[in-house]
């Protein structure tokens, strides 16, 4: 086996950490608090983090200003409540196909819009994510419309209850790391290289020879896989779905999310999920003055951290001094 195998399975020093706190940490601390409201806080921070990664890959690595991804993650929470409860399909069906079905629609929806470019594509995925909303709230027979679908089962894959706390945390996080590698390997790569390229020059990838609207459906369609993921997560987590989960606004947040933590980082990405989600509930006891608060902080995140709390170039500075052992042996084109 050669070396350049060995040095490319290491991982870098945040993502261990960020594992150790997700896995070890924060478990511990919450059994320690013994609180249900603790728990269904992390494991919504989780379910975003999911949501944030996804976006990443449109927004922070191949430059694509989604604004309905939060009626994508609406599909998949659908998709998974419908088959649940009508077809009465366990979480191990459930999940995946919930990604499928948001994946197959995050391609047809990309078809006819891959061409446009810069703000015009924001206000094409911002009226099919429109769309995509009103159909939820309104097609009664098969959406139950705006009082929504409960009764939603628990996470229960092969008859193994993870109803509990714990075991539903676990659970989340386990998909949420794979979600984190899978981003991870899709950014740091010369797939990533090439997502870039078309990010800052789409014509000139063109011109070098990348075939730039593939590399954007097939971006947009792993993304919207992620998302419908986490729309399955939410559905067994909360028992119910609602159109009112999946409007504009959650599309802004998770946007600000990829934003604020950094574009086209992947570290990022989960850092800032984490920090919009638990700030709002750290500051309740300020009461309305918390979403002030909030405001404020973003604000001044994107005018002294214009690139995020953890940057793309602090992101793939990282990856390169983990992977430059590995980059050594290989004389190809690749991190220099």
């Amino acid at each position: 086996m050669r070396g350049a195998n060995v040095s490319d399975r290491r991982f870098p020093p945040l993502a261990i950490a960020l594992g150790a706190a997700i896995f070890v940490l924060v478990p511990l601390g919450l059994s320690l608090a013994d609180s249900g409201y603790f728990f269904r806080l992390a494991i919504v921070t989780l379910i975003f983090s999911i949501l944030a990664l996804s976006m990443q890959l449109i927004t922070g690595v191949a430059g694509l200003l989604s604004l309905g991804h939060a009626a994508i993650y609406g599909v998949g929470a659908y998709t998974a409540a419908i088959l649940s409860t009508r077809l009465g399909l366990g979480p191990l069906l459930t999940i995946p196909l919930s990604g499928l079905v948001s994946g197959l629609l995050g391609i047809a929806l990309a078809l006819p819009t891959m061409r446009l470019v810069s703000i015009y594509f924001a206000v094409a995925t911002l009226g099919l994510g429109e769309m995509i909303y009103v159909t939820l709230l309104n097609w009664v027979s098969f959406t139950e419309g705006p009082l929504g679908i409960g009764n939603i089962p628990p996470l229960r894959p092969l008859g193994i209850d993870l109803s509990g706390p714990l075991a539903t945390y676990l659970f989340v996080a386990v998909i949420t790391a794979i979600a984190a590698v899978i981003v991870h390997r899709c950014t740091h790569s010369y797939y990533g290289n090439a997502l870039r390229a078309v990010r800052e020059d789409d014509q000139c990838a063109d011109a070098m020879g990348l075939n730039v609207v593939r590399l954007k459906i097939e971006v947009f369609a792993i993304a919207c896989f992620l998302a419908g993921i986490a729309g399955a997560l939410w559905a067994h987590t909360t028992g119910y779905v609602n159109p009112g989960d999946f409007r504009f606004a959650e599309s802004i947040l998770i946007l600000a999310m990829v934003v604020v933590g950094g574009l086209g980082s992947v570290p990022g990405a989960i850092i800032g999920a984490a920090l919009l989600l638990l700030l709002p509930e750290a500051l309740r006891a300020v009461g309305e003055v918390r979403i002030l608060m909030v405001g404020v902080v973003m604000f001044l995140c994107i005018l002294f951290l214009p690139r995020g709390l953890f940057g793309e170039v602090s992101a793939l500075s990282l990856a390169r001094r983990q992977l430059g052992a590995a980059w050594q042996q290989d004389r190809g084109v690749g991190w220099r």
